[in-house]
């Protein structure tokens, strides 16, 4: 097969390596398409722990069962199927036990051909969706699922603001809300992915570029947000406990601008805010993404799409921040 291998900080060479071996309970995944998140950026520049070289990057990916191990099920040869890039979750839905990891790091990633995966990490595609899109599903999918339900219990009816839209996961996460029946609103540094929002059923947007941008953004939705869905973190987030309604909850699964420097705990607990961390997904938070997603034809956009050979290309491109949605490796 061939596989994009990233042998030094920021190097990726294309070579042509041997299938993986399958073991029992395992599955061999022919890849069609894989989509690119920041965590392989950071890898890629040497900015992250426990980096192997060489490695195979990639946390998803969707693409068609070519072979199964012993003890999996025969229904499996040839299907169409994403692959879950939460490894080891553990026994509690409340949090990941010890053994939890990522795919594409220590795992062998995406990047590939092939991949062999536990048949347990796989679900199946849904039918509306071409392989781009969803392999575009996965990482995004599951962490803003987990993060708006599971976490923050979003539920119809109620206000939810999206903060950087642009990103995989706040787009996807403005879609699900939508999907539940919330009114949402967002924040980009960005006019065209503001109006790509409102085309995706935001009821509005502000620029978090502009001077007062939180100021502005309540004058759009007075009475406040009862979920806040955050991935910056940074100065930024000061704003964010003024823009909460009273009992609201704020939500983050990652810190892309660092931590919050200085947090107004008065604000806090005066106004009985519930912040929430969440990182990733437990396998039932992805079954129920999945199937979501499938009742509601949800499809995630993609940016752009390069074939594996470019695969430094798509990752400088995604460095540089300007896409609106995923970037897709195209393995044919």
């Amino acid at each position: 097969m061939k596989a994009a291998l990233l042998t030094q900080p920021s190097t990726i060479r294309i070579e042509e390596t041997t299938d993986p071996n399958l073991g029992e309970g395992q599955v061999l995944v022919d890849i069609k398409a894989a989509a690119l998140n920041h965590r392989d950026v950071w890898i890629f520049k040497g900015q992250y722990p426990g980096i192997e070289y060489p490695s195979i990057l990639g946390s998803d990916g969707a693409g068609v069962v070519a072979a199964i191990g012993q003890g999996v099920e025969p229904k499996w040869l040839g299907s169409d199927v994403i692959i879950n890039p939460s490894f080891d979750w553990g026994t509690s839905e409340r949090v990941q036990g010890e053994h939890f990891t990522i795919l594409g790091l220590p795992h062998q990633g995406t990047f590939a051909g092939k991949i062999a995966v536990p048949v347990s990490q796989l679900a199946p595609k849904p039918a509306h969706l071409s392989y781009a899109e969803a392999s575009a599903l996965p990482l995004s999918g599951l962490t803003a699922y987990r993060a708006l339900f599971s976490r923050a219990q979003l539920a119809a009816g109620e206000t939810c603001l999206v903060t950087g839209i642009g990103g995989g996961v706040a787009l996807i996460g403005l879609q699900f809300a939508v999907a539940r029946g919330a009114k949402v609103w967002v924040t980009s540094s960005s006019t065209e992915k503001l109006d790509a929002a409102i085309r995706f059923g935001a009821a509005g947007g502000v620029n978090y570029r502009e001077p007062q941008w939180s100021h502005k953004m309540g004058d759009l939705n007075p009475s406040g947000f009862d979920v806040i869905l955050d991935s910056a973190g940074g100065d930024g987030f000061a704003a964010l406990l003024d823009l909460a309604k009273p009992g609201g909850r704020i939500v983050f699964p990652g810190a892309t601008r660092g931590n919050v420097p200085d947090l107004d705990m008065r604000k806090t607990f005066w106004k009985q805010l519930s912040l929430l961390g969440s990182t990733m997904g437990s396998p039932l938070d992805f079954a129920a993404m999945e199937s979501f997603v499938a009742t509601h034809r949800i499809t995630p956009l993609v940016d752009s799409t390069f074939p594996l050979d470019r695969a430094a290309e798509a990752l400088h491109h995604m460095e540089k921040g300007g896409q609106c949605g995923k970037i897709v490796l195209l393995m044919n």
